[in-house]
């Protein structure tokens, strides 16, 4: 009876412990995983894919519905993107309207949009430039993808928005929730809209894998920072130089402009010999 008393009593030590193991590794753990808080994703234009974080993107629910799928990237190697992952931003979805999908979202907190994009077709800026909409409000102006970071380069786009209390809170703005995110890519001037893959996740900003660092993308904002800083510089010298002559001690009081004299006195004494001269000339001529 004894050894069935300190058997029962060894098993519950463990379980004791393994309990408390396991609930301090979910606290240095930080909750759930990556994969586990999203709770959409799609592989635009392309087929379902498992990337190395864990997340799973569907295939296209579009196709076949809206716009056009494209796999002109897969011949090229994408910077910034593991090999494994190239994938996501070799296929894409475009089209020559506005499109978009719609994201069902149950519960409340703040969430994060990534939306994944590489240039694989044109090789200048000012080709294809479009907006994206979340449910009617404008969260990326103008995005040309190759002016952001040039042919063949994995870029994403990250929109942090939050929904409480039937209302979504996305950069300032607010508007009712019906349980529906509806992301727009909008018709620019400048080709068509598209996306290569894109997820939706509950979280903050640190809690989305960054892409691999790119030597000439870092050096190309190293060098716009300091042009920043040198414009910067200069503006603030045209400003003490602009500032500096009225501030300025003047030498000694303003010289008269001696065009600027009054000749009213000089005229008076003319006039009144004009006017004697004429009646003296008169009476002389009647004699």
């Amino acid at each position: 009876m004894q050894r069935v008393t300190a058997q029962s009593a060894a098993w519950l030590a463990a379980a004791l412990l393994l309990g408390l193991l396991a609930e301090r590794c979910r606290a240095e753990g930080g909750g759930p995983g990556l994969a586990e808080r999203v709770i959409w994703a799609v592989n635009a234009g392309g087929e379902a894919h498992t990337d190395t974080h864990g997340i799973h993107f569907k295939k296209d629910p579009l196709e076949g519905k809206v716009g056009k799928a494209s796999d002109y990237g897969v011949r090229l190697p994408i910077l910034r993107s593991s090999p494994e992952d190239q994938i996501l931003y070799q296929t894409e979805r475009y089209n020559e309207d506005t499109f978009g999908y719609e994201v069902p979202i149950r519960e409340e907190g703040d969430y994060i949009l990534v939306m994944k994009y590489a240039e694989v077709y044109f090789a200048q800026s000012q080709q294809k430039v479009f907006d994206v909409r979340l449910n009617g409000h404008v969260v990326v102006k103008d995005l040309d993808i190759f002016e952001r970071v040039g042919h063949s380069t994995a870029h994403d786009e990250i929109v942090s928005f939050s929904i409480r209390r039937g209302k979504l809170s996305v950069q300032g703005e607010v508007s009712t929730f019906n349980g529906k995110l509806t992301v727009e890519f909008v018709k620019g001037y400048y080709d068509n809209p598209k996306v290569c893959a894109l997820y939706v996740m509950k979280g903050t900003l640190e809690d989305v894998p960054k892409l691999q660092p790119h030597p000439g993308l870092e050096k190309r904002e190293e060098e716009e920072e300091e042009e920043e800083e040198t414009e910067g510089g200069e503006d603030s010298g045209r400003k003490t130089a602009s500032v500096a002559p009225k501030n300025r001690v003047q030498s000694g009081p303003r010289t008269p402009n001696p065009y600027a004299a009054d000749n009213s006195s000089l005229m008076f004494p003319i006039l009144v010999a004009f006017g004697v001269f004429i009646p003296t000339l008169f009476c002389l001529c009647r004699l």
